[in-house]
């Protein structure tokens, strides 16, 4: 891809025959990456871009939220080296952990790659530490509903707390001068009695908190083929409620400068 809007016919890729330098990597041959049937599944060809072109054949990538091992996959089709980790493992190659306090040394990744849960859309586990039970769009305290007098800046708050210890994390595990790729969505939940329900910014809230840590490399726009997007009613509900159907998932493209 060389414009900042990526789109792309699938979630994932077909790997087989795929060379670098005209001989075969990695160990995996595959036409599937991750799982197909895991809600909230990376597209598999937007870490494959990164990766092509931020990382080189040895290097260490990490993801702390791996869920079905998607960024693994992309790894052995490359020959990177993968540490994968997740609250709740779906395969054995995937380590326990989380990604508030990743069980690496400092300065011993040469990238990461990071698919958040965006507010509570998914359940993920069962696991009462998961980010995904945070819910962008509550009040201050992340376990009471928003209150319409309760200043904009406690909105969401517990999930930008957890999200800033996740970055924080990721830049202590990375190498200096190496980069690291945050996919994610805003968000929007219908209120009650509310035309237009409330929107969660939270692509630009994390970006704003990753400029705290990283020198901001370049904002990429991925085209969503959300199957739901195809809906009628979908759309008529946006048109009648007056929202807009999420389309696009930001890609945020980072580097650690100290």
């Amino acid at each position: 891809m060389t414009t900042t809007l990526w789109e792309y016919p699938s979630q994932h890729y077909d790997s087989q025959g795929k060379t670098t330098k005209g001989k075969p990597v990695g160990m995996s041959s595959s036409t599937m990456q991750g799982d197909k049937d895991y809600i909230g599944a990376t597209p598999s060809w937007v870490i494959w871009q990164l990766l092509q072109r931020y990382t080189r054949e040895g290097d260490v990538v990490m993801d702390p939220m791996v869920g079905s091992g998607t960024t693994i996959d992309v790894c052995l089709d490359l020959g990177r080296e993968p540490i994968g980790f997740d609250l709740a493992p779906s395969r054995d190659d995937i380590r326990k952990g989380d990604a508030r306090e990743i069980d690496l040394d400092s300065e011993s990744v040469d990238f990461v790659f990071l698919d958040p849960p965006y507010s509570t859309h998914i359940d993920y586990s069962d696991d009462p530490r998961c980010i995904g039970k945070l819910d962008a769009g509550e009040g201050g305290t992340g376990r009471d509903k928003r209150r319409a007098d309760e200043p904009p800046e406690m909105i969401g708050q517990a999930y930008y707390e957890a999200m800033e210890e996740v970055i924080a994390e990721c830049h202590r595990v990375m190498r200096n001068r190496r980069y690291l790729g945050l996919y994610v969505s805003d968000s929007f939940k219908k209120q009650k009695g509310v035309k237009g329900g409330l929107f969660m910014p939270i692509g630009f809230e994390l970006f704003s908190i990753m400029r705290d840590y990283f020198k901001p490399v370049d904002i990429i726009a991925v085209v969503r083929h959300n199957a739901k997007l195809r809906r009628g009613n979908w759309h008529k509900a946006a048109e009648e409620q007056n929202f807009f159907l999420r389309g696009f998932n930001y890609l945020f493209i980072m580097k650690k400068e100290e």
